[in-house]
């Protein structure tokens, strides 16, 4: 008997639609490390030195040579991290929704699951960015006693000129996005120095977009998002650090823009396969895979702060 269109479908584009859809203001990771598609789930980073982000002379004489640019060369291997769970709504919540209009428990499924499979990338990318071993010496520091930022005396703003002066000077860019962990957040928006520049401008509790204009970048983000050990602890993703980077604004497409980092990602994850009915469960199952990787592809573009509070 020939398989239908149906029978064969493994994606549920519905469903895909809403996993691809799936925001959570708590997860910032992909402010240094945006998502681009590959079509292989393996290869080799395309990784970016100085040459990448320098400004070149586009100028040309009759007659000469017209100036040639690549933007980055291959490095490390990469291999995409195939991650899956299955939400699961049991029989019973299923069918006691349908008697409410509106409520529609397959698609709150996908939807935590994806909260599910977005922490674990957080975590991912928190790790790599927060990892002094995958800088150069020139692109981090670590601060104690009167350097922090939660001493009443420390001046941030000077701090995170260095490393703004460290990226653009390797880079020719200044970074545009900052991302603070609630610990290094905190220890900046109650610095007497930092509240002293807004006692004349405003009244309000300073706000990450505050800093923002402050610290001479387009973006502050706060990762604020949290995991829970076996153990039962709740531990802060981003710790005690900060991390300033150059990424390219807007929409990406492809790697070949130079930047602090990528989240490599299989064409068309996250996505939600075929519900299915487990009898054994007796509840609706609902898989959503998400294949992808986080990668640092130009660690020149970025600059950790450790211990700011």
């Amino acid at each position: 008997m020939p398989l239908t269109n149906a029978a064969v479908r493994v994606i549920d584009p519905i469903l895909t639609t809403v996993a691809q859809g799936y925001g959570n203001q708590e997860f910032v990771g992909m402010n240094l490390f945006p998502e681009v598609p590959v079509a292989a789930s393996g290869g080799q980073v395309l990784e970016f030195g100085r040459e990448a982000f320098r400004l070149y002379s586009s100028a040309r004489s009759p007659g000469s040579n017209t100036r040639r640019v690549q933007y980055g060369y291959l490095g490390r291997p990469f291999a995409l991290e195939n991650h899956s769970l299955e939400g699961m709504v049991p029989r019973e919540h299923q069918r006691d929704a349908a008697q409410v209009p509106g409520i529609n428990l397959g698609s709150g499924a996908v939807k935590k699951t994806m909260k599910a499979l977005k922490l674990s990338v957080e975590v991912a990318q928190a790790g790599i960015a927060c990892n002094p071993a995958n800088y150069p010496v020139g692109n981090k520091i670590a601060l104690a006693g009167a350097a922090k930022w939660s001493d009443p005396g420390c001046d941030i703003v000077a701090c995170v000129d260095v490393g703004r002066e460290a990226i653009r000077s390797q880079c020719g860019l200044y970074p545009n996005v900052l991302n603070l962990s609630p610990l290094a957040f905190n220890a900046a928006k109650n610095n007497p120095k930092i509240i002293e520049r807004f006692k004349f401008t405003s009244a309000q509790s300073i706000t990450a977009d505050m800093l923002a204009g402050i610290f001479n970048v387009k973006k502050v983000t706060v990762g604020a998002a949290v995991y829970w050990t076996d153990a039962g602890a709740a531990t802060d993703i981003w710790g005690n650090n900060a991390v300033m980077a150059y990424v390219p604004e807007g929409a990406l497409s492809d790697v070949d823009e130079p930047s602090y980092g990528y989240t490599y990602t299989m064409e068309g994850n996250p996505a939600a396969e075929q519900p299915y009915y487990d009898n054994n469960a007796k509840s609706w199952i609902y898989p959503v895979t998400y294949e992808r990787v986080p990668v640092i592809s130009g660690i020149i573009a970025g600059y950790l702060i450790q211990n700011p509070a």
